[in-house]
């Protein structure tokens, strides 16, 4: 990479350039075609892909214009220019409908610090799971960092590693509450949960639901309310949470979370 601060040569302008061409001609199957749509020699085109020769201002500007992307290509790698400032959610097409706005959300509407979590089962509706996640900031951003207990993941038939059982998440604000985006690692499984706070308990207990990304089967759940309890960094309450995670009967919740997961009323 040729660093910005640094006195550049035209010959590493020109090895840049080149490395930057071959990668965006190697999804064409024939040089020759691309030289043909780009209206180049082919000669001259390899002398650019071997960082021999370097483009006229108008024969760069036509390169820019076919494969979309702009001059920083004599600067830069290209897997660089790829990147999106920000993440996805700063991308211009969808910025101010999920961008900085949705994103960043004030610690006194949803604080960063341990939480516990409730629902019902959806494998088994009979039974219901109790967590532990993380909510912690970063960047302007307000994250979600969990795992699956070791049961969930053997009623599934996944591995049981703290790899494949981490969840994380991305947390979004909504008008009357929060969202959250959570995926398992590789984005192979996930679920979006809504939260709004609960007024009476001076915003430590969220109700919501959540819905997991699977296709619909006669059995098992898609949808479940959930209950969020705000634990902060409070080292007993956090380890406490800790020795109750995983699968539990209706008798084992807590009065709060009983009550406010409502589980003999059916969601509308």
């Amino acid at each position: 990479m040729v660093k910005h601060h640094d006195t550049v040569t035209p010959s590493e302008l020109r090895a840049v350039f080149g490395r930057n061409l071959k990668n965006l001609s190697s999804s064409f199957s024939s040089v020759s075609a691309l030289c043909r749509s780009l209206g180049i020699n082919r000669t001259q085109y390899n002398r650019y892909l071997t960082g021999e020769s370097f483009p006229r201002p108008e024969i760069l500007y036509r390169i820019c214009s076919f494969f979309d992307v702009d001059a920083r290509i004599l600067l830069s790698p290209l897997d660089e220019l790829n990147r999106v400032p920000g993440g996805v959610l700063a991308h211009p097409f969808i910025a101010d409908w999920l961008g900085t706005q949705a994103a960043q959300i004030p610690e006194d509407v949803f604080p960063s610090g341990f939480y516990r979590f409730s629902r019902r089962g959806f494998l088994d509706d009979r039974r219901f799971l109790q967590g532990l996640v993380l909510i912690h900031r970063s960047e302007d951003h307000t994250f979600l960092r969990g795992f699956e207990p070791r049961e969930a993941m053997r009623q599934q038939g996944l591995p049981e590693t703290p790899a494949r059982r981490e969840f994380r998440g991305v947390v979004l604000r909504q008008d009357e509450g929060i969202s959250i985006l959570i995926s398992r690692w590789g984005g192979k499984t996930g679920s979006f949960n809504f939260l709004s706070p609960v007024a009476s308990y001076e915003n430590n207990y969220w109700e919501g639901y959540v819905t997991r990304t699977v296709r619909w089967q006669p059995s098992g759940q898609r949808m479940t309310r959930m209950v969020y309890e705000y634990l902060g960094r409070d080292t007993g309450a956090v380890l406490s949470a800790a020795r109750t995670v995983g699968y539990c009967d209706r008798g084992d919740l807590l009065p709060h979370h009983l009550r406010l997961l409502q589980v003999d009323t059916p969601m509308g």
